[in-house]
């Protein structure tokens, strides 16, 4: 079975080690997915350059989203693993624009990957 991540389809910008596009099932306006050019399967998997570098264009994925869809914040996740919600194993970054009242309760976060764990004292 092919990669949908390993040929960059869509990329909007990158380096040499990584490339940003956006998800093709997004959460929020402007979600992005920051990808390792090299195929690893998950996070635990890259070298420190390429999580530098994968990092880097996290930043550069913001300022982009700041100013196409001008988000209150934002959600930062790496899926690893099948039990974590990983279903495609190439290691991948999301980056996810927040918007006020896009849920009735943001409180938690991204504790919210266990819903019973999200709201808490």
């Amino acid at each position: 079975m092919s990669c949908p991540f390993c040929d960059a389809e869509g990329e909007v910008f990158g380096n040499e080690l990584a490339y940003a596009k956006f998800d093709a099932f997004p959460v929020s306006p402007g979600h992005l997915l920051i990808i390792p050019r090299r195929h690893a399967a998950e996070w635990f998997d890259l070298t420190e350059a390429e999580e530098r570098a994968v990092f880097s264009l996290v930043r550069e994925a913001k300022a982009l989203i700041d100013a196409q869809f001008s988000p209150d914040g934002y959600n930062i996740g790496i899926n690893c693993g099948e039990a974590a919600g990983q279903t495609i194993f190439h290691v991948h970054v999301h980056l996810i624009p927040r918007y006020a009242g896009d849920v009735e309760n943001p409180r938690g976060g991204v504790r919210g990957v266990i819903s019973a764990k999200q709201n808490y004292p």
